[in-house]
Parts: C-alpha cells; structure tokens; sequence
C-alpha cells in the first residue's frame, strides 16, 4: 500500500469544501436552516483520533523492534488501512468545516458565534483525525531489509 499523498489530501479536501459550501448555500437558498455541526461530531472526531493512536502503539513497538509479544499480522493491516481511511476522511471533513466557517462568517458581516466555535471545532477534529492517521500509517512502515541479511535476493523479489 502506497504511503497517501500531500497532493490527494489537498484535492480531498477542496471537494469537502466544495461540496460543504454548495450545501450549505442550497439549504439556506431553499429556506432551511444552514447546516452547525453538534458537538457530537467535534467529539467523536477527537475520540476517533486518540483511538487511531492507541490502536497504532502496538504496531509501532513491533516496528521498532521493541514488542514484547507478536501482534496478528491481520491487526497490522486493518490498522493500516484504518490509518488510511482517516486520514482521507480527516481531509474531506477539514474541507467540509472550512466552508461551513467561510459560509457562516461571510454571509452576515459579522462572526455569528452559534455557527462559528462548532465549526472551528469541527474543523480542529478533522484536522486531528487526520493527522493521527498519517502518524499511525507512518508508524506502520516496514524498515527496509539489509542486503547483508538477505545477499542472495535481487531487488525485484525485494
């Protein structure tokens, strides 16, 4: 599995923003209330994100050599791709908050505070489940095998 990309973070994150933003102005164009995060979501964001780091401890101390007992190599995988995800998903929900704080500050002149801390929080979390999956995917990476270990392989079966 490939490491995730700057490039793929930033393009995820501007279609949050453009899909957040478009839905935000088609509810408040329509007549309905725009869209405030809970504070459900902010919560669980951070939650997810301390998860993701206690859940890559393990693998990391196998990593570095430094486990006491082996880990199931399956755990190791949905660990990895549970990084991904979250990373991905931190992206689009930064993106997302980003347009919901732009819409909320840009419509009235003024800061309207119900709709300005949820957002900002929401987007702190986001940021922070993303974050946290690129530190565990990080912490997933296998060290490179010595070639004096293993002089006998060519790099194509490496």
């Amino acid at each position: 599995m490939r490491r995730t990309s700057p490039v793929a973070l930033v393009g995820i994150a501007i279609v949050g923003a453009a899909i957040g933003w478009l839905i935000q102005l088609g509810l408040t164009s329509s007549g309905a209330t725009s869209i405030h995060p809970p504070a459900t979501l902010y919560s669980v964001l951070f939650v997810l994100a301390v998860g993701l780091v206690l859940l890559g401890r393990p693998v990391r101390r196998l990593v570095r050599g430094k486990a006491r007992r082996p880990i199931d190599p399956f755990f190791a995988m949905r660990v990895l791709v549970l990084a991904k995800a979250s990373s991905l998903t931190g992206a689009l929900l930064v993106g997302a908050a980003a347009a919901l704080l732009v819409y909320a500050v840009t419509r009235t002149g003024t800061v309207v505070v119900p709709a300005f801390w949820p957002d900002v929080l929401t987007g702190v979390g986001a940021l922070a489940l993303c974050v946290a999956g690129l530190i565990v995917e990080w912490w997933c990476r296998i060290p490179p095998q010595d070639r004096a270990e293993h002089p006998d392989r060519t790099l194509e079966q490496r």
